[in-house]
């Protein structure tokens, strides 16, 4: 990063988030505390690694913003106007990010020394400030959000995954025993998915597993958890069902998909296929392995009995 000569101008700044309503005299004294800087492309500015004690102001040019590695994607860009540094330029401490141009730029910097003098000139660079942590917390928490999601979720069906299922299944299993509510559990095959795949191609046999995951998550409660297993493999939990009860649900949902004879894809019309179901309900020592080990033995009797229907 290079110093560079910079005329200072009250009036071109006045349009930064930070100087918002901020009177000209008093950004003119504020300004004698800034320094100009250059950045190069793909210089970083900040570093998880480096404590930071700056404050700095994005004049022109772009920062990428970098979580956990900068192999990750940018989690959000920087444009004139924004700032970068503001938690660690407070807290004197290091970075939660990497931050890095992307382009050549110019930033103002401001040294955590001034901190003082910046707050008492003017209570609206104070307040302009926290709206702007405000707004770094807010995006955190929905990056923590939709991190959290993508990883119970299957990018394929958008069913939830094994992940989640070890989570769910705890949570629902102590909440039926507490209620004395029964649970139980609903092991799907697809049918004959590598002759189908070998037939129709891979893309075709994923498009398949969408649309069995679509027919089956129409049918069910929001309590319910629809979860790809694995392969062709699916499993639905059901808080607050007994195996009666169960059982005419698997049946609802075998005979909804054996009903679609074929479906539109982006690779044309294919043929449907059916699932084999295997049924148990959850015992009071039982944990998910031996839930699904059950399940498990009753799917296999349903291929054993020609597959599209179900046991347990």
């Amino acid at each position: 990063m290079k110093t560079m000569h910079w005329q200072e101008d009250p009036q071109q700044l006045r349009h930064l988030r930070l100087f918002n309503k901020v009177t000209v005299g008093i950004l003119s004294q504020l300004l004698k505390e800034f320094r100009a800087c250059e950045l190069d492309n793909g210089e970083v500015l900040l570093s998880p690694f480096n404590r930071n004690q700056y404050l700095y102001l994005l004049l022109s040019g772009e920062l990428k913003v970098y979580l956990g590695s900068l192999d990750n994607q940018p989690v959000t860009t920087l444009e004139p106007g924004d700032c970068a540094g503001e938690i660690s330029f407070i807290d004197n401490d290091y970075p939660s990010a990497y931050v890095v141009a992307t382009q050549p730029s110019t930033t103002l910097r401001l040294h955590r020394e001034a901190l003082v003098t910046l707050f008492n000139q003017s209570p609206q660079v104070v307040q302009n400030l926290l709206e702007l942590l405000c707004e770094r917390v807010r995006q955190g928490n929905r990056i923590i959000l939709d991190s959290e999601q993508n990883a119970n979720v299957d990018t394929l069906t958008g069913s939830f995954n094994r992940r989640w299922l070890e989570h769910v299944f705890e949570r629902e299993n102590t909440r039926c025993a507490f209620n004395g509510q029964p649970m139980s559990l609903l092991m799907l095959d697809v049918d004959h998915f590598k002759p189908y795949n070998d037939q129709h191609g891979h893309l075709a046999g994923d498009y398949a597993l969408c649309m069995v995951a679509h027919t089956l998550r129409t049918q069910l409660r929001p309590k319910d958890s629809l979860v790809r297993f694995g392969g062709e493999e699916f499993v639905i939990l059901l808080p607050e069902i007994a195996d009666d009860e169960a059982r005419t649900i698997g049946e609802r949902l075998r005979h909804s998909l054996e009903q679609i004879t074929n479906f539109y894809s982006p690779v044309g019309v294919l043929p449907g296929v059916t699932v084999s179901i295997g049924l148990t309900q959850n015992h009071p020592k039982d944990s998910l392995q031996s839930l699904i080990a059950r399940a498990d033995r009753a799917l296999y009797q349903a291929k054993q009995k020609g597959r599209n229907c179900l046991c347990g």
